[in-house]
């Protein structure tokens, strides 16, 4: 055996992994099927501008250790997401806070404000809420809901409202005070010079080869290392054989414009059903550009089907059955570590695969 670990996937769990698999001496290869490193939150630099090229990727973590980790390899800047809704022409803060209520109802006091959500969530006559349009009108009332919520998710999802679960929803910021800060984290910003920059640090000193796709190769690729960690989709490792996991996937559209400025905020979602796309991205307010130029993308919310990448697991019962199948699969395949997004089925935040992956590195690598 050539190396101890054959990591495939250089995204930020792969990284991860091999950072600090090196660290304890071990040999490393990494591989990935794509010509880059750093998985979705790879970015381009194009005029200047580091471009999110698979989405909008913001660092946010209450994690302590996860947040030290990172800024081992990159600087971050303060940036702060104060996403805007645009519903219709009409503009709204989001999170939902006092700005968002006073331009919806015309209220100016928290307590006005709490009033006019329990009057519309008693109205719905909403105890116990069973589905995600429950769950909604509950937190922020009717008329949010109506304006704000069902036309984004039901594209994003590409399911009613109705249809898809409560616990999607719950963690939704909702706040009685003018606070714009979308996360409700201690750490917040984005990496200057961008996260491919960053992942390459990570990467530094690791045998990297790009292009490759381990499920083609598995065989001759396998004899090069003692263990393999896996990041791809686990029904695709085991070549779909109880089903397939369904996921939503997202297409770009991505164009340079020749002005400073398009909508003035990194993102603008889209809240009506009419507006084809979720949202558009302004890639330079990640980082408070001052180039001549500006880069945009629209994001089109789709089903997922063989050849997309898939970004979005569809944790719902009858999916989660079928990953509790192959993860009792995963059990036997001794020489295999599944982790990551696709790995594990998991809609995870950047630092939740960061600190993931270092919990396996603790129990793998006696670190």
């Amino acid at each position: 055996m050539k190396y101890d670990y054959l990591i495939v996937g250089a995204g930020l769990y792969g990284a991860v992994f091999a950072c600090e698999a090196k660290k304890t001496g071990k040999r490393v290869l990494v591989i990935d099927r794509r010509k880059h490193i750093a998985g979705n939150v790879y970015t381009e630099e194009m005029e200047g501008i580091n471009v999110h090229k698979y989405g909008a990727h913001i660092f946010h973590t209450n994690n302590k250790e996860v947040w030290q980790y990172v800024n081992q390899f990159a600087e971050f800047n303060r940036f702060t997401n104060s996403p805007v809704a645009n519903y219709r022409g009409e503009l709204y803060s989001l999170p939902f806070n006092m700005y968002t209520f006073n331009k919806m109802w015309g209220v100016v006091t928290p307590e006005e404000a709490a009033e006019k959500i329990e009057e519309q969530r008693r109205a719905a006559g909403i105890s116990e809420p069973k589905n995600l349009e429950e769950q909604a009108i509950s937190l922020v009332g009717t008329d949010i809901y109506e304006k704000l919520i069902k036309g984004y998710t039901e594209k994003q999802w590409g399911r009613p409202c109705r249809e898809l679960p409560a616990f999607i929803i719950k963690r939704l910021p909702v706040r009685l005070t003018f606070d714009n800060n979308y996360f409700n984290a201690l750490y917040q910003g984005i990496p200057q010079g961008g996260y491919t920059k960053m992942v390459s640090n990570m990467l530094e000193g690791i045998e990297v080869r790009l292009g490759m796709d381990y499920l083609e190769e598995k065989e001759e690729l396998d004899k090069l290392a003692d263990r393999v960690v896996y990041t791809g989709a686990i029904d695709a490792y085991f070549g779909y054989k109880l089903g397939v996991l369904e996921y939503r996937s997202v297409r770009f559209e991505t164009e340079i414009l020749d002005k400073p400025n398009f909508q003035g905020n990194a993102a603008v979602n889209y809240t009506d059903a009419e507006t084809p796309w979720t949202r558009i991205i302004e890639h330079k307010w990640f980082e408070f550009g001052t180039q001549p130029k500006t880069v945009i993308s629209r994001e089109y919310s789709s089903e997922w089907k063989a050849g997309d990448e898939p970004y979005y697991p569809v944790n719902d019962a009858k999916n989660m059955k079928l990953y509790e199948e192959y993860k009792r699969l995963s059990a036997s395949e001794e020489k295999v570590i599944f982790g990551g997004r696709l790995g594990e089925y998991r809609y995870y935040d950047m630092d939740a695969v960061i600190a993931s992956a270092l919990e396996r590195c603790k129990y793998e690598l006696g670190k």
